[in-house]
């Protein structure tokens, strides 16, 4: 396990990305949890969140896909 998956920066807060929201390239998607240090994720490319891949508390590892995003 690299951290711990949230989708949003605290339990009142909104969520950084839903399905179907536009995200430009280094919006920042979500916050990984790593070693108690909170680690902003930021968008790689622009496009339109179609799915969130993991619930939020989640553990979450190197490599592992977080959303699907369409491109453009």
């Amino acid at each position: 396990m690299v951290g711990t998956f949230y989708k949003s920066p605290s339990s009142d807060s909104p969520a950084f990305v839903a399905a179907g929201d536009k995200v430009e390239e280094k919006s920042v998607v979500c916050i990984i949890e790593a070693m108690k240090i909170m680690n902003e994720i930021q968008a790689e490319t622009k496009g339109t969140v179609v799915e969130l891949l993991v619930e939020n508390g989640q553990p979450v590892e190197y490599g592992q896909r977080l959303f699907k995003i369409k491109l453009g």
